[in-house]
C-alpha cells in the first residue's frame, strides 16, 4: 500500500469517526450515518488496496 493510499484511507476513517461522534453528540442521526458510511469507505479502500498489493506481489514472484 502506497503512502498516499494509506493517507487517503486513514483520512476517510478519521473524518467518518468525527462525523459519527458529532452526530451522536448533536442527536443528528443523518450525520451519524454519514460518518459511519465514510468510515466504512475508508476501511473498504484499505482492504481493496491491500488486495491489489497482494495480487501485484504474487504476479511479481512468477
Amino acid at each position: 500500500m502506497s503512502t498516499e493510499d494509506k493517507i487517503d484511507s486513514t483520512k476517510h476513517k478519521v473524518a467518518g469517526k468525527a462525523k459519527e461522534l458529532e452526530g451522536k453528540a448533536t442527536n443528528d442521526k443523518g450525520r451519524e450515518a454519514e460518518g459511519k458510511a465514510e468510515g466504512l469507505m475508508g476501511k473498504a479502500k484499505e482492504k481493496l488496496t491491500d488486495a491489489v498489493d497482494n495480487v501485484k506481489d504474487k504476479m511479481d514472484k512468477k
